[in-house]
């Protein structure tokens, strides 16, 4: 009776919650995910351009290091346009305006960003401080013990 009722929980669960080999997508890679530019000069620059932009599953890899499908997708795109005759810059700049400025590793000084730059410094500055106050010798006062 309790296995029955465990195993009737189990399936209930399942049903519920499908196993994580659902999520993945049945659908093939995009053209270029995993197949190179038959130019040379053409790779090289998509190569040069994808190891610039982040993966924005995987987060602290490229889009040519990652194997998340839509790091795939990414490198499709790149590609495609690439082979298309758009300059690094151009798809660089649709990638920028189609995800964020998160999608590069060097994302532009702007309104949205500036803490990026702004925090570490004052980060350091405020450790600094603590360090120097920390380490000079107080000052003996006149009626101190």
């Amino acid at each position: 009776m309790r296995f029955a009722l465990l195993l009737a929980v189990f399936a209930l669960c399942c049903a519920i919650f499908p196993p994580a080999i659902h999520a993945q997508s049945g659908l093939p890679p995009a053209p270029y995910a995993y197949r190179q530019l038959d130019d040379p000069v053409q790779e090289a620059a998509a190569r040069n351009l994808m190891a610039e932009l982040r993966c924005l599953v995987c987060q602290g890899q490229s889009i040519a290091d990652s194997d998340a499908p839509l790091a795939g997708d990414m490198r499709s795109d790149v590609r495609e346009r690439i082979a298309a005759g758009e300059r690094p810059a151009e798809i660089r700049q649709w990638l920028i305006d189609r995800y964020g400025n998160w999608v590069t590793y060097d994302p532009p000084i702007e309104g949205d960003t500036i803490a990026l730059y702004v925090l570490p410094l004052l980060a350091l500055l405020g450790g600094l401080f603590i360090v120097i106050r920390r380490l000079r010798p107080a000052k003996q006062g006149d009626g101190a013990p």
